[in-house]
């Protein structure tokens, strides 16, 4: 299999996940993303999958048993049923959180055995605010950390989680607080949601905070400076992503002002890690976005950035 061609995982069940009428995480996030992907010549050059749905004995060795259990015994017949205010599962729900776990279970798969050395999982819903015993924020299960974790039982010694979601990626911090094997770096707007205190005893959790109405300035400034020298000295092995495009000025939910050029940028950025640490090896998976437009196009300069 020719590993130049990058991977593009989504499922079904991703779009038929609802959590109500005006939800900013709605279904027309990933239908945004794939016309303009399309619309781009892009799409066309990914090898796409379904993703498969990720086994429960994946789930647990990051979730609460109960945690994991409950959300997959939980699928109304109609209706939602709502965990917190942000946060719902209407019938599709659990199916689509097992495919966003499992696209990025399946793209370290294809990672470690050559087959591509970049995939992107357009699933939702969105993952890193999933903490070890609770779901919030719109997220039911921790994405990326399910996949750093199958990552490490793979083998693997060293993982990287780099987060640029204007959230902070509170979950995937809590899951891996006292593993050094995982280097978790975020940029994110502070304060705000979920109003993460930072745990400076824990040298692997990277954090680079930047201030409302921040922009490229401040947030490539942050990354060089707080990230670029952590990962230098982890070396990781394998970069798993956190995408999540609502720190983009037209966003919203935020008060950052990245531009469309700052996802390349960062797209870049991970390139260049990955080729110099990771044999060039990288999984991102979807987060944050809402402005449909501006979500599109920056997942389109990111992908380009790293992809190609």
């Amino acid at each position: 299999m020719n590993a130049a061609i990058p991977l593009w995982i989504t499922h079904p069940a991703c779009s038929q996940h609802e959590m109500g009428a005006g939800h900013p995480e709605s279904i027309a996030r990933l239908h945004a993303i794939q016309d303009r992907m399309n619309a781009s010549g892009l799409l066309p050059m990914f090898r796409t999958v379904t993703a498969p749905l990720a086994p429960r004995e994946a789930l647990v060795r990051v979730h609460d048993p109960r945690l994991v259990d409950g959300i997959l015994a939980t699928r109304p017949a109609q209706g939602l049923v709502r965990i917190d205010p942000d946060t719902a599962l209407n019938a599709h729900s659990a199916e689509a959180a097992q495919a966003a776990a499992g696209a990025v279970i399946h793209g370290v798969d294809e990672l470690l055995a050559g087959n591509t050395r970049f995939v992107f999982c357009a699933v939702r819903p969105p993952g890193h605010h999933a903490e070890r015993r609770r779901a919030m924020g719109f997220c039911l299960f921790n994405s990326v950390a399910v996949g750093a974790a199958h990552a490490l039982a793979c083998g693997l010694k060293r993982v990287a989680v780099l987060d640029f979601d204007v959230h902070y990626g509170n979950g995937t911090s809590d899951i891996f607080r006292d593993d050094p094997r995982v280097l978790v770096c975020n940029t994110y707007q502070d304060p705000y949601y979920p109003g993460w205190v930072s745990d400076p005893a824990n040298a692997h959790l990277v954090d680079a905070p930047l201030r409302d109405g921040d922009g490229s300035a401040e947030f490539r400034s942050a990354v060089e400076t707080r990230w670029a020298p952590a990962i230098a000295s982890f070396k990781p092995e394998l970069i798993l992503v956190s995408a999540g495009f609502d720190a983009h000025g037209e966003d919203p939910l935020a008060g950052l002002n990245l531009s469309f050029a700052d996802y390349a940028w960062i797209g870049n950025r991970i390139r260049e890690w990955a080729d110099e640490h990771a044999q060039g090896r990288v999984v991102a998976t979807l987060e944050g976005g809402y402005d449909l437009f501006a979500l599109a196009r920056s997942v389109e300069e990111f992908v380009r950035a790293v992809g190609f």
